[in-house]
């Protein structure tokens, strides 16, 4: 096809209006979706029912170390829950983690919560430092930033590449200013592009050599075994591995959680880290609770009962969500592809397919589509503060339509790209 940016004013006029015509239409169609957020489907949803029933009146509640799940003590988790977490994050020892509670986001806050009131093992409490500052890779995970932008951290932008973070701009930044204290990280299927951090970027952040003492990195690897397709699968890199090889042991945080395996609230979540960072982390946790929830810990690891439990759970998963994440991208490749005014990743797992729209154009695309029914994620979200410095990043979640939803809801959204972009066209 010819690329937009080849036609004349006359050719930009007659298709501004031919898509005008077909967007009145559309319109009339009174379609209400809603794509702004990395939902499971109600389909996924159930194939985990079967966990309801993996305790009953009569199961034995005691796990394997001899902890009654019903009753108070083992803080940290059930060993066989800190097993099933750290074969999901690929971590070797089950006893650099601690398992929480339902989901991995309250325990981020909670880790920047204690590092603003009480320090990070000993170091000044951020909240008495002039400056606070976090390295955010971008496009990156919304949730992340409102953490760090609702303590009052300031949030640094750093470009994501194909092989993770610009590595160049985070060495030298860390390395400057002591007031960067840490960086935001989902390298694995990265929400949203799908970027799975390379080996060498793994091992040039574990061997990062920080300004502050107390520079953390925060390693949310949330789509772990998140994967698309049975054979064409990224690896990653065993972070707290990489850290304790680099001589950084305590430089790392990692976080995971059940929510996108089971279900969403109701899983398991946990973090892995150094045993100095973890003692640390229980000091405040014999204030703050008297224990999680031990019974759900132990309901999760009857029914998945190991990796390979887990493995073939999420290719039960996979069977789903690969249809539509190949749908939108085929609808993408059809309708967009050689008209210059837009790029997709297609990515090997995850949830999210990130569009990038031509510069000035991404709040148009997003409220356009609003106006004829489809909601998507608000333009600039995958940025600190919410502004997209090329106001071009849209993140596409096809997880929770049903085919038949996605496939209007995309043909819709083609339409808007077309449509903003003749705009800007002709704007010029």
């Amino acid at each position: 096809m010819k690329p937009y940016t080849e036609y004349s004013k006359e050719e930009l006029l007659s298709c501004k209006a031919e898509l005008e015509q077909a967007y009145k239409e559309a319109q009339a169609k009174g379609l209400k979706l809603d794509m702004s957020r990395g939902k499971p489907a109600a389909v996924q949803l159930d194939m985990g029912m079967g966990l309801m029933e993996a305790l009953t009146k009569g199961s034995a509640m005691k796990s394997e170390s001899g902890i009654d799940t019903r009753n108070y003590g083992g803080m940290d988790g059930i060993p066989e829950a800190k097993q099933l977490m750290a074969g999901i994050m690929g971590i070797q020892d089950p006893d650099q983690v601690i398992v929480f509670g339902n989901a991995s986001l309250p325990i981020m806050y909670d880790t920047i919560s204690r590092s603003v009131t009480h320090g990070v093992m000993g170091s000044t409490p951020w909240c008495k430092l002039d400056q606070v500052k976090f390295l955010c890779p971008v496009p990156g995970y919304d949730r992340h930033f409102a953490i760090t932008e609702h303590f009052g951290i300031e949030m640094i932008n750093v470009p994501m590449t194909t092989d993770g973070p610009d590595m160049n701009v985070v060495e030298k930044l860390v390395s400057e200013d002591m007031s960067i204290k840490g960086i935001w990280c989902v390298p694995k299927y990265s929400n949203p592009q799908g970027i799975t951090y390379s080996d060498e970027t793994v091992r040039r952040m574990a061997a990062l050599k920080p300004a502050a003492e107390d520079f953390r990195i925060f390693w949310d690897n949330a789509y772990a075994v998140h994967h698309l397709y049975d054979e064409d699968q990224d690896e990653l890199l065993d972070m707290i591995a990489e850290c304790e090889k680099a001589g950084n042991p305590d430089m790392v945080y990692e976080f995971a959680s059940t929510s996108k395996v089971s279900f969403a609230g109701a899983g398991i979540a946990a973090m892995a880290a150094s045993k100095a960072n973890l003692d640390y982390v229980k000091k405040s946790m014999t204030i703050q609770t008297i224990g999680y929830d031990k019974v759900n810990q132990l309901r999760h690891v009857r029914y998945f009962k190991d990796m390979d439990g887990i493995r073939e759970h999420m290719r039960k998963h996979a069977q789903i969500m690969r249809p539509k994440f190949e749908a939108v991208e085929d609808v993408l490749e059809k309708e967009l592809s050689g008209l210059g005014i837009g790029n997709w990743v297609k990515p090997k797992g995850g949830y999210f397919i990130t569009f990038e729209a031509m510069e000035g154009c991404a709040k148009s695309i997003v409220a356009k589509c609003k106006d004829a029914g489809v909601v998507l994620t608000k333009a600039g979200a995958p940025f600190p503060y919410g502004k997209d410095p090329k106001d071009s990043v849209i993140r596409i979640a096809p997880s929770f339509p049903t085919p038949e939803e996605l496939a209007a809801a995309t043909d819709l959204f083609v339409l808007c790209v077309k449509l903003a972009s003749v705009e800007k066209l002709l704007e010029k």
